[in-house]
């Protein structure tokens, strides 16, 4: 009898520890809650491509800008407590509005395609890493520029260029552009472009025309492009400053 029910004791311990094990391990989404989440996330503006309840790369994409703009831990994986974050969240504000433009927020690592109205789409990008690089025998930072900028030139597809190649690049200044890449850490990691995920690189080309404004800034840098959506002679202007020759980073 007293081996019995040592044998219980030690099958009641062992079932509550695997309890408590497990309680630490949280519990897989069902697809109406993932789908709910896509949904919530689209709804605040991130940009999460299909709503079907599956959690691709874009979902997680959608999910990661979600994290960076929050300030919350990067772990790109949708869990019931971001579940909980998303449905509490209010949607991303640009810096500025009232005509469209682009803005990169440096800081959060994020880019956000701003409408006439002040809505916007966010997608997580990677910045320049701020390393020393070499190219062609010359030493150089890799700094992506803060300021006000204009989509002065465009390609389409892959491009080949000293330091790697970008899909889909909208060029800002010299060699700098937005552009679709195979790699987008969750920090800054490019020589200098504004990575940005694959799947969204041909739509981001294509509601960027030569001539969208485009606002890089960090937490000490900001400036207005207001003047130059209200005049477009100051536009063209810094096209052409933009378009100074330089090669291509990414």
């Amino acid at each position: 009898m007293k081996f019995e029910m040592r044998l219980l004791l030690i099958i009641a311990v062992l079932l509550s520890l695997d309890s408590m094990a497990d309680a630490k391990v949280p519990a897989a989404l069902t697809r109406v809650q993932v789908k709910e989440a896509e949904q919530r996330l689209t709804d605040l503006g991130y940009w999460t491509g299909r709503v079907d309840g599956v959690f691709d790369s874009d979902s997680q994409f959608a999910l990661i800008a979600f994290q960076k703009w929050e300030g919350r831990a990067i772990t790109s994986k949708l869990t019931l407590d971001e579940l909980k974050a998303i449905r509490a969240a209010a949607k991303p504000a640009a810096r500025e509005t009232g005509y469209e433009h682009v803005e990169v927020d440096v800081d959060r690592q994020v880019l956000l395609l701003v409408n006439h109205d002040g809505s916007v789409r966010v997608l997580p990008v990677s910045t320049g890493s701020g390393e020393t690089f070499a190219n062609q025998g010359q030493q150089s930072i890799a700094y992506t520029p803060r300021g006000r900028f204009v989509v002065y030139d465009k390609t389409y597809g892959w491009e080949d260029g000293a330091l790697g190649s970008v899909y889909y690049a909208n060029y800002i200044s010299g060699g700098v552009a937005i552009h679709g890449y195979l790699t987008v850490p969750n920090k800054p990691g490019s020589h200098g472009c504004i990575r940005i995920p694959m799947f969204a690189a041909i739509e981001v080309s294509k509601l960027t025309p030569v001539g969208t404004i485009v606002l890089v800034y960090d937490k000490v840098s900001f400036v207005s492009a207001k003047d130059w959506a209200a005049n477009p002679k100051l536009k063209q202007a810094a096209m052409l400053n933009g378009a100074a020759t330089d090669y291509i980073y990414q």
